[in-house]
């Protein structure tokens, strides 16, 4: 647009705000044919041109007709509907539609000329979601950050492994090697190929040093495991030539909270080499924001270029990768440092270098775990073979039990791991008992020419502490003058029966209950005789064999059995029966 036409433009606009109502017509079709333009391309180009006044705030502008209470209702809905990954499934309106419908909500307004009950739309309501800081984009929003700082190089590390979804390495010689994994090959819809490769994946471990930026990178094949990240620490922490200075061990290490960062075999390495381990909360991945952050640099200035060279090996990865990392840490300058990662890192002071040990001796450090041991009469411990020497540990105790783990540094010493006050577990060198020819510990006092005793733990400190209390005296020598006199203890001011007497004694309401009749001890119970016992002793008082009809007459008689008070008077009466019956056959015979 020429300036010329510019300027008409800007006339033709302004004659036309000033003319009176009717007239602008007019000036529009004269400009048209002046300048040969359509009505709405005139119109386009006045507004281009022109700067159109502010509009008249509106009066309510920032009111809320939207109450607090049904804002926080409608919030709470949307956001109980999103996914885990706060991908909203539900919209504002179908929200307002299903709380109208369960009487949860009104939403309503009263136009202040009318009277009128009307409902708020979907854009008020929005708005003031927003004007109460309700709306699911406030609530989602990021929690503010604040940066943390590390004191030295070697200071804090952090560990992170990620999958590299871009490539896989084939071990078929006809296409061995990097690949790329194809879309079309390997996606969500298709996992029986993701299955297929799952040990073939090519996994990224990613260390950083937090100070001075120092990335180390290795990739391993499989899986994120508890073997694979002792590797990668081990492999990190040792000396890799003159053109690798990062190295050394660390004090703390920051770890995601999977199950491989925190098992076992990772603490026992770290427990063994006194590196603190510090696990992020869950959900929280800028608590390690620069190892993130590295994995990003990985993938856009080293992985992308694996697509124009092929690596056939994982060992010929990780030898471009290691080429790749010198060389970003001793030319890229950290934006926060101003300087190289290699030459920021080497600022290290000596007593911040931890040398490592060897990969053997890390290696079997992770395998070995710390071992309780008790606290010998000697304040000393056994451990590999050895006995050390445990005094120096604050507040140790005879019979106790202390965790102790292997020193990598010295052979001649141990570790007792203990937890300090913040929490963590710090650690304390315990020196080996050094023993002469005999056996001895070196420096033992020796019969008869001297004594020494070691000072007072805290359970002896306490326990003197007790007696004199107890014995009611400010000396340990009064103490044990009050014991020796046997005085009652605390001088006699306790009572152990006063709360006995301060307690009133409850009063019973007499209960009724029914008499026992209980049989007189002295009385004799005497069994009867059975039939057959009553039989035996009818024999030897008949001087016969009792018959068939006697045996019979006693059961009888007797059906529950023959008291022995009764035996005379039966035999009488078998008798009698005896001789009635011969009577009765002789007067047989006679007739």
């Amino acid at each position: 647009m020429s300036a010329a036409l510019t300027e008409r433009l800007v006339s033709v606009g302004q004659a036309a705000r000033e003319a009176g109502h009717g007239t602008k017509e007019w000036i529009y079709q004269s400009a048209m044919k002046e300048l040969g333009l359509s009505r709405a391309t005139l119109l386009r180009k006045i507004k281009e041109v022109t700067m159109k006044p502010a509009r008249k705030q509106r009066s309510d502008a920032g009111a809320v007709a939207l109450t607090i209470d049904e804002a926080k209702m409608i919030s709470a809905l949307l956001i109980e509907s999103m996914r885990r990954n706060n991908k909203r499934l539900m919209s504002i309106e179908n929200a307002v539609r299903i709380l109208r419908a369960n009487n949860e909500i009104r939403c309503e307004r009263v136009d202040a000329e009318t009277g009128e009950v009307m409902p708020l739309s979907i854009a008020a309501i929005a708005r003031g979601l927003r004007a109460y800081n309700l709306h699911p984009d406030t609530l989602l929003a990021p929690a503010p950050a604040i940066a943390m700082a590390s004191k030295h190089p070697n200071h804090v590390w952090q560990i992170d492994a990620s999958i590299c979804v871009l490539y896989y390495l084939r071990s078929a010689e006809h296409d061995a090697g990097l690949q790329v994994m194809a879309a079309n090959d390997f996606y969500k819809n298709k996992p029986a190929n993701l299955k297929k490769i799952e040990s073939e994946r090519v996994w990224r471990y990613a260390v950083t040093d937090h100070t001075s930026g120092a990335i180390y990178v290795e990739y391993v094949l499989g899986a994120e495991s508890g073997q694979n990240l002792c590797n990668i620490f081990i492999n990190a922490m040792q000396k890799r030539g003159q053109h690798d200075p990062f190295s050394g061990v660390p004090f703390d290490v920051m770890l995601d909270p999977g199950s491989a960062n925190t098992g076992a075999i990772f603490r026992n390495l770290c427990r063994s080499l006194s590196v603190r381990v510090l696990i992020n909360k869950p959900g929280n991945p800028r608590a390690k924001g620069q190892v993130e952050q590295a994995h990003n640099i990985i993938e856009c200035q080293f992985e992308s270029g694996l697509k124009l060279r092929r690596a056939n090996s994982l060992e010929e990865l990780n030898g471009i990768a290691w080429q790749w990392m010198r060389a970003f840490n001793a030319t890229s300058v950290h934006t926060r440092t101003g300087k190289s990662r290699y030459a920021s890192w080497c600022a290290i002071a000596a007593d911040q270098y931890r040398i490592a040990p060897s990969v053997e001796i890390c290696r079997e450090l992770a395998r070995s775990d710390p071992e309780k041991r008790d606290v010998s009469n000697h304040l000393t411990v056994s451990f590999r073979g050895q006995t050390y020497d445990v005094s120096p540990v604050p507040g140790v105790m005879v019979g106790e039990k202390l965790l102790i783990a292997r020193n990598p540094w010295r052979a001649s010493a141990a570790q007792v791991v203990l937890t300090g006050e913040d929490g963590h577990e710090v650690f304390q060198v315990i020196e080996a008992v050094q023993k002469d020819a005999h056996g001895f510990p070196i420096g033992a006092p020796v019969i008869g020419e001297s004594y020494k005793r070691r000072a007072d733990t805290d359970a002896q400190k306490a326990a003197h502490e007790i007696e004199r209390l107890a014995m009611d005296a400010d000396t340990a020598d009064a103490a044990q003058a009050n014991r020796k006199e046997k005085a009652l203890p605390f001088g006699g001011r306790i009572d152990p029966y006063k709360h006995i007497d301060d307690s009133p004694q409850p009063y019973y309401l007499p209960r009724q209950g029914t008499a026992m009749d209980i049989p007189n001890p002295a009385q004799i119970v005497v069994r009867p005789l059975t039939q057959m016992q009553a039989a035996m002793r009818m024999r030897t008082e008949l001087g016969r064999p009792v018959t068939i009809e006697e045996n019979q007459r006693i059961a009888e008689l007797y059906p529950d059995g023959v008291p022995e008070d009764d035996l005379m008077s039966l035999a009488a009466s078998l008798r009698a029966g005896v001789a009635e019956e011969t009577l009765g056959v002789a007067r047989l015979r006679a007739v």
